[in-house]
């Protein structure tokens, strides 16, 4: 359907695509300094801010982090790699302030979670916005416990995702991925669950065949068989416990 409402914000959301294959070319001081502000006018709970950005250059860092993640090669080579980490330390320092004592819960540590969320959604797309690729990095929570050790994270903050920044190596940007139908994802007044298996279905034929496109051999279920795969043991079934032992709370 054609759509005349476009802005410039919108044009690099429908861009997107992650970035693993980046120049030596360094960002800019004053342009890094610009994404970090665009990113932290993200909208936040109640004003809470309960987040903090690491911003890692160091290369032995960097590669100390790559290895943490599975040896994800492209945090060595990224110029910037940022990890955004839920951060209720500071909520214990108010509440101090005050003479009372911060009272952790499920709600404190999803509202840190989604906050850290928001603010790399936000970084993201000011990098991209000036022609830097980026890619998130889940596997930061691999070792959230040895992460939290080599970036100096006090008790109430952990690395939720990390991100490399950097110019792309224009021979090696990827095309983009066809997602999820809008009608499959998108839902008006009320969730519908109607053909959601034949919609899965389709979608599946899609991806194989722009996989096929590319070289890559993939069965026909090329969305929801790796999901199947993935996701029939729990992930990271540790986390729970090492969060915990963070300062993060479940109950």
């Amino acid at each position: 359907m054609p759509n005349d409402f476009s802005t410039p914000v919108t044009e690099t959301q429908a861009k997107h695509v992650s970035i693993r294959s980046f120049t030596d070319k360094p960002i800019p001081e004053g342009m890094l300094h610009t994404i970090l502000d665009a990113s932290r006018r993200a909208p936040t709970s109640s004003n809470m801010q309960t987040y903090s950005i690491i911003v890692v250059q160091n290369p032995e860092v960097k590669k100390e982090l790559a290895a943490l993640a599975g040896g994800q090669k492209h945090i060595e080579v990224c110029p910037v790699f940022m990890a955004f980490c839920a951060d209720i330390y500071r909520l214990g320092i108010a509440c101090d302030l005050h003479g009372v004592e911060l009272a952790k819960s499920l709600e404190t540590t999803l509202v840190s979670t989604v906050d850290a969320s928001l603010v790399g959604m936000n970084a993201q797309t000011a990098a991209e916005s000036f022609g830097i690729g980026a890619v998130m990095i889940g596997g930061m929570r691999n070792h959230p416990d040895k992460v939290a050790e080599l970036l100096g994270l006090p008790e109430g903050v952990y690395v939720v995702y990390g991100m490399c920044l950097g110019w792309p190596v224009e021979s090696d940007v990827p095309s983009q991925k066809p997602r999820l139908p809008e009608d499959l994802v998108v839902h008006f007044e009320r969730y519908k669950t109607e053909g959601e298996r034949e919609k899965i279905t389709k979608h599946d034929e899609e991806l194989a065949e722009h996989y096929e496109s590319l070289g890559r051999n993939l069965a026909d279920a090329a969305w929801s068989g790796p999901i199947a795969k993935r996701l029939q043991n729990p992930a990271r079934p540790k986390l729970r416990k090492v969060l915990e032992g963070l300062g993060f709370w479940f109950d």
